[in-house]
């Protein structure tokens, strides 16, 4: 790193990719280890601590309740901490809840843990994208965020071989994550550059800047976002709560192809990174209908077949491909709507996400227990589908013009 000018708060700096590649890791680490993995033991944990579907869904629904909450406190201290400290805790919470969620001798404390590890997601998501609005220049800004957030896919990669060789001793599994966690802590606060963001989070501007550019662009609606990203957090529940168990309790899948199944996910998740490309050949409307529809059909057709191996293998990648690069095209939409907010924007469009897993997953659980898993499937497809037609609201919400 090298200085380069002065900012209002603080020197600001030209960073390399190791703040990029810090980022996607943390963002691996809370979301791979922390959030989604209970996806992924959900049928050891239910068997060890004596769980029914439906108190796996509430379980598992502490995550994305702790996430809301952590979202929001994130967004108001990332401007007055700086997102190097708010970064770092992240990786702490992440870790000390896979440690309690190691360790725990009861179904209260799992969900404690469970809760606090899920919170990480939360406080990690707005400091990341502030960074590298603030750090990273203009030209690489969308790769990069869009490289951070792929950080999902590589967290739920390494996941799965860590709990396929260790399906029998989920409690190491769970401890491997801590320590995996402990040490990417350490690799953020060291590559991140110290120091305070902009009062609104924002990335510096040019002078010379179009003053339109200052405020959210053009007066544009963020409604439509922020029920797109709603309807994709409630379309996704099914796959990411109870995936694993429908092809193991109703597709008769071994331990070895469960594991494949979240491996693929994640490992097409990282073509998520690929949401910036796409964004700028067809669009925002266009990436988020083409994507939800992937995501649909990817949902349908594991509940379709679910003891058909090439069905788990195609299904597994197009969902995990899916979802990261809709989290991405979110992140780039919030970034256009509000150019100079952009922890606040990212924020809100995260928030959304993680309220629609929260009701989502509890209604999973109860759903699959009285009409059986492939029925929760369907009916998150169709979801996922109405969520395609969503940023069509964009051409028939009226403007708001924002306030000075």
């Amino acid at each position: 790193m090298s200085a380069a000018s002065s900012g209002p708060f603080f020197t600001k700096v030209e960073v390399g990719p190791g703040m990029v590649a810090a980022g996607a890791a943390l963002i691996g680490i809370c979301y791979g280890f922390a959030r989604f993995s209970y996806g992924l033991f959900a049928p050891e944990l239910q068997a060890e601590f004596d769980l029914t579907g439906a108190v796996s869904g509430v379980i598992g629904a502490g995550s994305y309740v702790g996430y809301c909450v952590a979202i929001v406190w994130s967004l108001v201290v990332t401007p007055r901490w700086g997102p190097r400290r708010v970064a770092g805790l992240a990786g702490l919470v992440a870790t000390a809840g896979l440690v309690v969620v190691a360790v725990a001798p009861t179904a209260w404390l799992l969900a404690a843990g469970l809760l606090v590890a899920g919170s990480s997601t939360g406080i990690a998501s707005p400091p990341l994208a502030a960074a590298v609005a603030r750090w990273v220049r203009k030209p690489s800004q969308d790769r990069a965020q869009t490289l951070v957030n792929a950080g999902t896919g590589m967290g739920v990669l390494v996941s799965g071989p860590i709990a396929f060789a260790l399906t029998d001793y989920w409690r190491w599994a769970w401890g491997t994550y801590a320590v995996g966690a402990a040490a990417v802590t350490w690799w953020i606060w060291v590559t991140m550059p110290g120091g305070r963001a902009l009062a609104d989070g924002s990335s510096e501007r040019s002078a010379d800047e179009p003053s339109s550019c200052r405020r959210r662009a053009s007066g544009e609606s963020a409604l439509p976002l922020l029920l797109a990203s709603f309807f994709m957090g409630l379309a996704s529940v099914a796959v990411w709560t109870l995936g694993r168990e429908l092809i193991v309790t109703e597709g008769d899948a071994n331990a070895l192809l469960a594991g494949l199944m979240w491996t693929l996910m994640g490992a097409a998740g990282i073509a998520g990174a690929l949401s910036g490309p796409l964004v700028q050949r067809i669009g925002v409307t266009g990436s988020w209908s083409v994507l939800m529809i992937a995501l649909a059909a990817a949902t349908a057709g594991l509940a379709l077949a679910p003891r058909s191996i090439a069905m788990i293998v195609i299904g597994a990648a197009v969902f995990g491909g899916a979802y990261i690069a809709l989290t991405g095209v979110a992140l780039l939409w919030a970034t256009r709507i509000y150019p100079e907010r952009t922890a606040y924007g990212v924020g809100a469009s995260f928030l959304m996400i993680a309220v629609g897993q929260a009701l989502g997953a509890p209604l999973a659980g109860i759903g699959g227990d009285r009409f059986g898993y492939s029925v929760v499937f369907y009916l998150c497809a169709s979801v996922a589908t109405a969520g395609a037609l969503i940023p069509i609201m964009r051409s028939i919400t009226p403007s708001t013009a924002p306030s000075e």
